[in-house]
């Protein structure tokens, strides 16, 4: 079996959720010494980081250009150009589309395999620019799509009430998490408890939400600092409802760094919250567990699904609600006993590995 991975999110991702998905699932399958299996990342030029570490059994079929001094709309016109010859030479048998377009690159002949991630653009237009057309080019994308694997059941049954798409035609295969205690460095230094948060805080990911929670109730503000990871440096209206809230710029910071920052923030929070409004999925939860910190997170979407009852849930709309669970978590030392040691046991339900096979598995059913 020959199977191939377009150049899509290798060209548009140094590092994020979808680049790394696709770059775990075709490593491991590429290492997996399944018989006459065969792996390709058909990207003439690309930009992901985590490709520097692949299996030398993955063939990458383009070079690092992430030092070149060209535009992301110049590296997808050369892949435009050039990964279609690339696939007519190597004529795979499956093509995975990483991401939604337009026009499949795909050659004749080639089954296509879709993900579908969330339908975040379909259920809150309001969060995106009214020229984004993500939404068109998903809707084209699953249409010609020959099988479409979803991140959860949550994206699989949006998928099919809002696009219309057959049930057989979709199969649930489960993210995995990589982050772990080996790759733990030196975090900044606190001298108060924190609450941590991980990742982008714009729109349906509701940071302001969390920051309206966590000003309003004196025992959070009183005891603990508000740590954003990742997600850029606060924004200017951010920051002036930092200021409107009366919080001090010493107590809501934001950080960034490497894996192994991000580790130690972890394993040194007091807990990890997750107040969006809808994930496709949801890898933070999982990463948090996995270092004993206890969950506070949405009862939305799928996140309910991903950390099962290994966290205190919450009403991410409602601001007396995340407050009570916040408040909680952070003074029933048996209740954090308790997800902690859940957290250890759900966070082994979730593996790259099995997200591999699984993925092997749509690849097999569809060419039968």
């Amino acid at each position: 079996m020959r199977v191939a991975y377009d150049y899509q999110i290798f060209t548009s991702q140094k590092f994020g959720g979808v680049s790394r998905y696709f770059y775990e699932v075709a490593n491991h399958l590429a290492g997996s010494q399944q018989e006459k299996l065969v792996c390709l990342i058909n990207s003439p030029v690309y930009i992901t980081g985590y490709l520097r570490h692949a299996n030398e059994a993955l063939r990458i079929g383009g070079v690092l250009v992430s030092g070149w001094p060209l535009t992301s709309r110049l590296y997808l016109g050369i892949n435009r150009l050039m990964s279609p010859l690339g696939f007519r030479r190597w004529r795979p048998d499956i093509v995975h589309e990483t991401y939604y377009s337009r026009k499949s690159v795909a050659p004749t002949g080639s089954k296509v395999v879709l993900t579908v991630y969330d339908m975040i653009h379909e259920l809150y237009p309001e969060y995106f620019s009214a020229r984004d057309r993500t939404s068109e080019y998903k809707k084209i994308a699953v249409e010609r799509a020959d099988h479409i694997i979803c991140i959860s059941e949550n994206t699989q049954n949006d998928l099919i009430r809002i696009l219309g798409v057959a049930r057989e035609k979709t199969t649930v295969v489960r993210l995995g998490f990589t982050l772990t205690q080996t790759s733990q460095a030196d975090s900044p230094s606190r001298d108060r408890p924190y609450i941590l948060y991980v990742g982008s805080r714009s729109g349906y990911k509701n940071f302001e939400g969390l920051l309206l929670a966590f000003a309003s109730d004196p025992k959070l503000r009183n005891n603990y600092d508000l740590v954003a990871f990742g997600g850029g440096a606060f924004k200017p209206q951010e920051l002036e409802m930092i200021r409107r809230l009366h919080l001090p710029l010493t107590q809501v910071r934001q950080l960034s760094g490497e894996d192994g920052v991000l580790a130690a923030l972890y394993g040194r929070a007091a807990m990890f919250v997750y107040p969006s409004l809808y994930e496709g999925f949801g890898i933070p939860p999982l990463e948090a567990m996995s270092f004993n910190c206890p969950v506070a997170c949405s009862n939305t979407s799928s996140i309910p699904e991903v950390v099962g009852n290994a966290a205190i849930q919450f009403d991410p709309l409602d601001t007396g609600s995340m407050i009570n669970a916040l408040v909680r978590l952070s003074s029933d030392s048996v209740l954090r006993a308790e997800l902690i040691e859940r957290g250890r046991s759900r966070v082994l339900e979730f593996s790259w590995e099995d997200c591999a096979k699984q993925t092997l598995d749509v690849y097999r059913a569809l060419l039968r």
